[in-house]
């Protein structure tokens, strides 16, 4: 993409950003639903019990996310307003249309967009972004939010004059998945400044239900910056809320103006929404990388390639000196809604660029069965022991920022199995399906 600088603020870190829906500032919160942010506007947000929210239907209704309601009334409830937008490529309208785009042809002009890791248009591969720029199609100033703290986003928030922040990315669930800590950053900066802070929530594509062990404060960074589990099972709308309510007062004391226009149609356990897959990261180009992703994603912190440089990475992994055993191993330990194929390959960059590499091919095959992050344990644990020559972690231990501690490396270097390494956490991750269980909004 063509681009003409116009500034030099640094990196950032956040999406999309827009304003709208129900109210939902913390503990406070009534519960509603799909009738609450829906057609009538931006009322209070739905707040249920495990996995019993209000935001639900019935599986065979139309999904429509936040964005989808409000550009079906000409974003009529954002006209007057100095909106900044905090998006990616994935803020589109079921047929496609950019909510950007659909903004500004329904004459409501965001002042300026925030353009998340990867990018506002998505040209950036894994750990870059697109710099600051005007935006040739809207003409609208997009500025580079990724990586940036607090301090020097409401900067730009000030220097563009936003008063509302919008923010429509669709996430993956996985913590380490950096666009909800953009988000994070966003609301910090908003709340520092009085702008209003609207979500536009869209479905999680791998559900509902959470897993894995939380984040060790000690080990926060770019890829988890507060004490979530590692898939969280929440939508970035109840995210937004459970940040607002339980990190927000005690990092700055100020929380944010908050809406939420909520998802009509959707249910935590909905995995096909009808809605169009736009890939969120140019390394996750399928909804079934997404459906993996929160487990493979761990092979990052070995020297095993993890699929980057392939056409199916996450789903594939592997390295030089593996064989079919792997693949034998795995699926011999029958573990629930997958199964391995023996797989070879040569990834073309990252991890052993142009190098032949053997390994395993992962296939889901009961979505609503699988544990993404159990089966990345059973995969850890099966390779250490097969191939105690080749298995190693990557020197900078990656794998403790990923995971969220040094356990899961500690443990798995100690000899233990599957089954003790993921009891563990079990403890750490009951009290999070508690805490969290306020500040769901869908069935």
């Amino acid at each position: 993409m063509e681009r003409r600088r116009f500034l030099a603020a640094g990196a950032v870190g956040v999406g999309t950003a827009v304003f709208g829906g129900a109210a939902s500032s913390g503990a406070g919160a009534e519960p509603g639903g799909a009738g609450a942010g829906g057609a009538g506007g931006f009322g209070p947000g739905g707040v249920g019990p495990e996995d019993v929210g209000q935001g639900g239907t019935d599986q065979n209704a139309v999904v429509r996310t936040g964005a989808e309601q409000l550009a079906g009334r000409g974003w009529r409830e954002l006209a007057g307003r100095r909106v900044g937008v905090l998006t990616n490529p994935t803020g589109v309208l079921v047929d496609q249309t950019h909510v950007v785009d659909s903004m500004v042809a329904a004459g409501v002009s965001p002042v300026a967009v925030f353009g998340p890791e990867h990018g506002f248009r998505g040209t950036a591969q894994a750990g870059g972004s697109e710099g600051d720029y005007l935006d040739p199609r809207t003409n609208i100033p997009v500025y580079d939010a990724y990586g940036a703290d607090a301090t020097k986003l409401a900067g730009l928030l000030t220097k563009a004059g936003v008063e509302h922040v919008v923010f429509d990315i669709a996430d993956i669930g996985a913590r380490f998945y950096t666009y909800i800590w953009s988000m994070y950053t966003a609301m910090q900066a908003a709340a520092r400044v009085g702008a209003r802070f609207t979500v536009l929530d869209r479905p999680n594509p791998v559900g509902g239900e959470a897993h894995g062990p939380q984040l060790d404060p000690a080990y926060a960074t770019g890829v988890g910056r507060k004490p979530i589990v590692q898939q969280h099972g929440m939508t970035v709308g109840e995210l937004a809320g459970f940040f607002n309510a339980e990190f927000l007062p005690s990092d700055g004391g100020a929380v944010v103006d908050l809406r939420v226009v909520e998802v009509r149609g959707w249910r935590r356990s909905r995995l096909d929404t009808g809605l169009p897959w736009v890939p969120p990261s140019p390394n996750v180009p399928t909804r079934d990388t997404a459906l993996v992703y929160p487990g493979t994603c761990l092979f990052e912190g070995l020297v095993f390639s993890e699929g980057r440089g392939t056409t199916r990475p996450f789903e594939t992994i592997g390295a030089p000196g593996l064989d079919w055993r792997w693949a034998e191993d795995l699926n011999a330990r029958g573990l629930p809604g997958v199964r391995f194929r023996e797989a070879h390959f040569t990834p073309w960059f990252g991890k052993f660029a142009n190098t032949a590499c053997s390994g395993v091919a992962l296939q889901v095959t009961d979505p609503g069965r699988f544990d993404a992050i159990r089966t990345a344990v059973e995969m850890i644990v099966v390779a250490r022991s097969r191939y105690p020559a080749v298995f190693a972690w990557r020197p900078d231990n990656w794998i403790d920022k990923l995971s969220g501690s040094d356990r899961l490396r500690r443990m798995v270097g100690a000899g233990a199995g599957a089954d003790e390494v993921v009891g563990a956490w079990s403890a750490e991750l009951s009290t999070f399906r508690t805490r969290r269980r306020r500040h769901l909004r869908y069935r």
